[in-house]
């Protein structure tokens, strides 16, 4: 017999009054009790226990031992209360993520406080990377290029970015074939851009980064996206955002066999190791959710869906 064991065994016919008693707590009979309190008096050299029929009483050696024993027992009660803690979601979980990301997001989180309800979210938007630890940020999900740094980055998704403008903006102001007759054209921009207001696109033959220009300046994709359906200007939007207004017609992609290669959507967090398990299973649910959705937003299947748009942009071309 252990010693870990035979200390419960112990506590249990204190607490509990008794052999039988503790027995029962224990779901073990009262004779094997017996026996393990006898042989841990025997290790010991000590009687622990005075005995008479009707009652146990603790002797001095018993009551000092016993004191020890409860405080050991209770440790070990907490340390498993901490692995499984680690082992099951509880908690707050703050997330920091990028401020187009919710749209993709959202049926995770839901999922997610459907299986845990008694988790907590905590969720800040932005598109300038915080310092994760500093602001007590668990776990970012985002879409701009991420500095060198200790942090650990995981792949969970990618994307592509479109120019696309709404059918009454090309049919007023023509539509773009090359990259460079952007120069001629009003470009939204988006002050939280990596790149600042420069457009890339990219050919076989060729790069290009076209500083555009135009007559807003607006720090929301929403905001954005509605401005282009507006007719407002060209904007240059993650493919996730716009697929709805594409196939509505509200807008139409264009300069798509210029379009830039996949980008990454990265999961950022600031330690692999120790890792809780609020933050890996809701890291878990987001890969599933976000590989699973590939073909929804990833640009492998991207080039059969702007096909069925190219009727409408070939219509509109032509009005230039």
């Amino acid at each position: 017999m252990d010693r870990l064991t035979s200390m419960i065994t112990f506590v249990k016919v204190v607490e509990a009054g008794g052999f039988a008693a503790a027995g029962r707590k224990l779901d073990v009979s009262a004779s094997t009790v017996t026996t393990q309190i006898q042989m841990l008096e025997k290790r010991l050299g000590a009687r622990l226990l005075n005995r008479s029929t009707r009652k146990i009483s603790l002797t001095e050696i018993g009551k000092a031992y016993y004191e020890r024993c409860l405080q050991i027992v209770a440790d070990t009660d907490d340390a498993d209360n901490i692995a499984q803690a680690y082992s099951t979601p509880h908690g707050t979980l703050r997330l920091n993520v990028s401020l187009s990301i919710p749209i993709i997001l959202a049926p995770v989180i839901a999922e997610f406080t459907s299986l845990y309800p008694d988790v907590k979210l905590g969720i800040t938007m932005t598109d300038r990377m915080v310092d994760l630890v500093k602001e007590g940020i668990d776990l970012a999900i985002i879409t701009l290029p991420i500095p060198e740094s200790n942090l650990v980055m995981r792949r969970v998704g990618s994307f592509r970015l479109l120019v696309c403008g709404s059918p009454s903006y090309f049919t007023k102001h023509g539509t773009p074939k090359e990259p460079d007759e952007l120069l001629n054209h009003n470009c939204l921009k988006y002050p939280f851009s990596p790149w600042g207001h420069d457009w890339r696109f990219y050919s076989p033959e060729r790069q290009w980064s076209v500083r555009i220009t135009g007559n807003m300046e607006v720090n929301s994709t929403n905001a954005l996206k509605l401005a282009g359906a507006l007719g407002q200007g060209l904007i240059l939007m993650p493919d996730f955002l716009v697929r709805e207004e594409f196939k509505s017609g509200k807008l139409v992609p264009v300069l798509t066999e210029f379009s830039c290669p996949e980008r990454p959507i990265n999961a950022v967090y600031p330690d692999r190791h120790h890792l809780s398990a609020t933050v890996r299973t809701f890291l878990d649910l987001v890969t599933k959710r976000f590989h699973g959705a590939d073909e929804k937003f990833e640009g492998g299947n991207l080039e059969a869906e702007l096909s069925e748009f190219g009727a409408a942009t070939s219509v509109i071309a032509k009005t230039r």
